[in-house]
Formats: structure tokens, sequence, C-alpha cells
């Protein structure tokens, strides 16, 4: 499996990008400047949230790994994505899901910075933790600049022009909503379908391998992100945008450093395409339920 490389190009991830740049402008027209202000005024829930993925997820990833000894590839690809920040979409599923999206789209540009340092950091402290993962170790970097740019384009520019729109257009802002949700909807569908296709006999091959390991770990993610959220006596709403953000990674992100640092090692490529196809399957199925629970009703019955 390890010797296997996949069919990855840099052009689909920058195809995905303009998506999931577009999906943040639908999104932002249901968002206020306040909402990030309330944030700013209360910072506790970026704190809680940001211990959730860059400390208690890593560390769940070794322990997966080390419990159910599994391969040193894919014990180590674990640990790389859980290690990553939160993906973009994870404010779409938030806004689905009805939780706090500018919590969300907070969260996702901290960790992301977070993850100049915090990637390679806990990729290096947990892999040398397993013996068996210790030896596939590789010293990385991720740049500052590439971070900046993927903040300014996938989050800055679409979440600014779509509350500009919202705010000087309202009516159309109130019409257009439904139509993003149904384009990200179909344009995540559709790149989970690509994707797929593209590796199709590796899937059928290996995927099996990796999937257990991969449902586990995005189950207990979103799992301690909503845990921990309850744990600090988060609001409902938090407590769904910190689950997403902790269970919905940058696997594109894990992906690149897979290829670039890692040869393309194949459990470790494997692990981290598996994850972004499963994440969308398992983020869309969450935040459906989600949005057909009220934040309001969920907090009374808790």
């Amino acid at each position: 499996m390890d010797a296997i490389r996949l069919n990855f190009s840099p052009e689909s991830l920058i195809a995905l990008n303009v998506v999931l740049a577009l999906v943040m402008f639908g999104v932002a027209l249901d968002m206020k400047l306040a909402d990030f202000k309330e944030i700013t005024a209360a910072p506790r829930a970026v704190l809680i949230a940001l211990v959730a993925q860059f400390f208690l997820l890593p560390a769940t990833a070794w322990a997966v790994g080390m419990l159910t000894h599994a391969r040193p590839s894919i014990a180590l690809g674990l640990i790389l994505v859980a290690s990553c920040p939160g993906g973009n979409i994870s404010n779409f599923l938030t806004h689905f899901a009805r939780g706090n999206t500018a919590l969300s789209v907070t969260l996702t540009a901290c960790s992301t910075v977070g993850a100049i340092f915090l990637t390679p950091f806990n990729t290096a402290f947990w892999g040398g933790l397993n013996p068996a993962t210790s030896a596939l170790l590789r010293d990385f970097a991720i740049s500052p600049l590439g971070v900046l740019g993927t903040i300014t384009i996938l989050l800055a520019i679409p979440a600014a022009l779509g509350m500009t729109v919202a705010s000087r257009f309202p009516d159309f802002a109130v019409r257009a909503r439904r139509p993003a949700r149904v384009f990200a909807i179909t344009a995540f569908a559709t790149f989970v379908v690509i994707a797929l296709a593209a590796n199709w006999s590796y899937f059928v091959t290996y995927a099996r391998r990796v999937m257990a390991y991969v449902l586990i770990l995005n189950a207990l993610g979103l799992a301690v992100g909503y845990g921990a959220a309850w744990l600090g006596r988060l609001p409902e709403v938090d407590r769904r945008a910190v689950s997403v953000e902790v269970g919905i990674q940058n696997s594109g992100l894990g992906l690149v450093l897979v290829f670039n640092f890692f040869a393309g090692l194949g459990g470790m490529a494997i692990v981290a395409a598996w994850w972004g196809i499963w994440h969308v399957i398992a983020g869309l199925s969450l935040a459906g339920w989600w949005h057909r629970r009220p934040p309001q009703l969920a907090t009374e019955l808790t």
C-alpha cells in the first residue's frame, strides 16, 4: 500500500478553493459584522476550540493509532491530518447546522495561522511518541505567505463581499440564500464523486484498510469538539461550531504535505484523501440532522 501513488494534482485543489470562496460568499450573506464583535468581546469559545483542535484531537489520533496497532503510515497519516487546521467547508457546515457561523470563520482563520507552527510541531511530537511512526517522520514547514493568501482569498474577501452585499441589498441576500445552499451541497457532492473516480481502483483495493480508522477518528473529533464546548458551558450554537471545526480538517493541506515532504507515502496519502471525502459525507449528515433541530430546542433538552 505504501508504494502506491494517488492521482493528485494541485489544480484540483485550486478548483476546490474557487468553490469554497463562492460558498463562503453565500454563507456571508447571512452574517453581520456585529457577530464578530461579540466573539472579540468574549473569546472564551475561541480558546476552548483551539485547545480541542490542536491538543485534544492530535492526542486522540495518536491514541487511535497506538490502541489499534495501525500500520505506521496509517497511524502517522491520522496524526498529520489531525494536526491540520480546520477545513474551510466547516463554515458552510456550521451555517447549515444553525451554529455560530461567525465563530466558525474566526476559528478557521485562527487555526490556519496557528498551523504554521502547530501542525509541524504536533506531527513531530505525537508521531515521535509512537515507535512505529517515529522512523517515518520528516521535517517540514508551512509557508506563512501561503497561509496569509489562503485566509485572504478563501475567508476575508468572500466574507467581506457577502456581508457588504447583504447590507446593501437585503432583498437579494434573502433570495440568494437557498440557491447558495443548493450550490454548496451540489458542489461538494460533485467533488466527492470526482475524487473517488480519479482514484477508484486504489480506493476499491486499499481504502477499506483506512475507512474504519478515518471514521473512528472523525467521529471522535466531532465528539471531542462538542464535548469540550459543553464542558466549557458554551451555548448550543457555539457547541455546534466547535464540534464541526474540530471534526472537519483541512485534508487538502494534509495531502500537499504528504506529497511535498513524505514522498507521497501511500498509507498517509490514502488517509488524507479518504478523510477529505468522508468528512464531507459525515459533516453534511450531521449538519443536516442539526438543521432540523433548532439550537433553542437542543438547549432546552440539555
